[in-house]
């Protein structure tokens, strides 16, 4: 297996002709008077390029952007941009605040889609834990978060998303409550970001739930859900698998990549020069992923 990842990636790494063009701290909304911003990595030279915004995780109260910084070149050299977004964390970006934010990040994207040379009709989302929360919930049901910001410079433009490349997500926001009781119980994330709990308000947790949304209905967007098998920050059984039977269940397209040993909190992880790191191990096949989906 270690064998094959190599191969796959001295395959892709002959591939990818592109430079790599940076622009770094792109204002792409302000919201409450925080300005929003992100890294911008362009494969140089590539007309019309199929393009990511990234999400990071933190449990919706720490990260950066800085999270994609080792995937933003990698990507770029192989023909993909990508966006990588700080949203607001902690209490300014208790739900739904936090969802807005990325919002605005797709749409930024895809309105100025001409002035970066992207496609606009070739975007997808990567996001790791909380980040990919956000990026399915976005993906799923975008079009369900329209009574705030109305008066963005892009409120208008759609979401819309072909592609979530998700790590080690939170698809089900009560099934994370019911396991930061045991595994955090000093910190429930899943409470902290929804600001109640699920005896007082269990409507809000179906809400904000991404498989909640996982319906035949919204079944275009294509899922590659990545996730290891020793993760006791987010359960993979209730959550990414899950949410895999579920968006099974209702047609979507989607591809699950299962590492051996893996925990939690490695896609931000320098992954090239480690041939046998979880990001190595994931990156071949992310990119076949991206090259039929996106």
């Amino acid at each position: 297996m270690a064998l094959l990842g190599l191969l796959l990636m001295a395959s892709q790494a002959s591939a990818a002709d592109y430079e790599v063009a940076t622009q770094l701290g792109v204002v792409y909304a302000e919201h409450d008077g925080t300005k929003l911003v992100g890294d911008l990595y362009l494969p140089k030279g590539l007309a019309k390029a199929p393009a990511l915004v990234a999400i990071h995780g933190g449990g919706w109260q720490n990260g950066n952007r800085a999270f994609y910084k080792y995937w933003g070149p990698f990507l770029a050299r192989n023909g993909y941009a990508l966006f990588s977004i700080e949203y607001r964390l902690g209490k300014p970006g208790v739900y739904p605040a936090a969802v807005y934010d990325a919002k605005a990040a797709i749409q930024f994207v895809r309105a100025k889609a001409a002035s970066f040379d992207i496609d606009p009709d070739r975007i997808g989302l990567i996001g790791d834990s909380a980040g990919s929360h956000l990026a399915a919930l976005l993906a799923l049901a975008g079009d369900q978060f329209t009574s705030a910001y109305r008066d963005d410079p892009n409120a208008a433009t759609p979401v819309n998303v072909k592609a979530v490349v998700a790590f080690y997500g939170v698809y089900d926001m009560l099934a994370q409550w019911e396991h930061d009781l045991t595994a955090r119980p000093r910190d429930n994330i899943a409470e902290k970001f929804l600001g109640v709990s699920p005896t007082e308000n269990r409507r809000i947790y179906f809400d904000a739930s991404p498989i909640s949304y996982a319906t035949v209905d919204r079944n275009k967007v294509h899922f590659l859900l990545i996730h290891g098998t020793n993760d006791d920050i987010v359960d993979p059984s209730s959550q990414s698998g899950a949410f895999l039977t579920v968006l099974t269940q209702a047609g979507n397209f989607v591809r699950r990549i299962i590492i051996p040993g893996a925990g939690h909190f490695w896609s931000a992880d320098p992954f090239e020069n480690d041939p046998n790191g979880y990001g190595a191990t994931a990156a071949p096949r992310l990119l076949l992923f991206l090259g039929s989906s996106l």
